[in-house]
């Protein structure tokens, strides 16, 4: 049997120690959390400053679409934590993804303000998640 040498791992034993006790004190737990409670207050924000307000014919503005967008979470299911933006109007979906008028003769498109909000969070994911970065930051060093 041929020998490569010895291994110290002296340093791993140490960064493991490091990460249990974070663990262990659902430190880690919490910053995600926080994280996510952060992206999701920001997604409820873009969202609903995207929604359109009717305006009734008398001059009165809606408001229902708007106020209908609420946040669900985070949730932690043991591997994920989840966050659900959702808006139960009836016909939330119709002002998202557009809709045929009546008689089928036309076609209103989309505003797009739920998935518009998406792709603009996912691009300020870096700044969103920063902070939870540099609480550990001495972790990885």
């Amino acid at each position: 049997m041929m020998a490569w040498g010895t291994i110290d791992d002296a340093e791993f034993q140490k960064f493991a120690e490091k990460v249990e006790s974070k663990v262990k004190s659902q430190e880690i737990r919490q910053a995600v959390e926080a994280s996510s409670r952060r992206v999701g207050t920001q997604s409820l924000k873009g969202v609903k400053s995207r929604t359109p307000v009717g305006q009734y014919t008398d001059g009165r503005t809606g408001g229902t679409l708007r106020r209908g967008w609420h946040l669900n979470g985070p949730t932690y299911n043991g591997a994920l934590f989840l966050i659900e933006v959702e808006n139960n109007v009836e016909y939330a979906g119709y002002v998202e993804d557009g809709h045929r008028t009546r008689g089928g003769g036309g076609w209103v498109p989309g505003q797009h303000m739920l998935m518009t909000t998406l792709f603009e969070i996912e691009d300020m994911m870096p700044m969103l998640l920063t902070p939870v970065m540099k609480k550990f930051g001495g972790l990885f060093d």
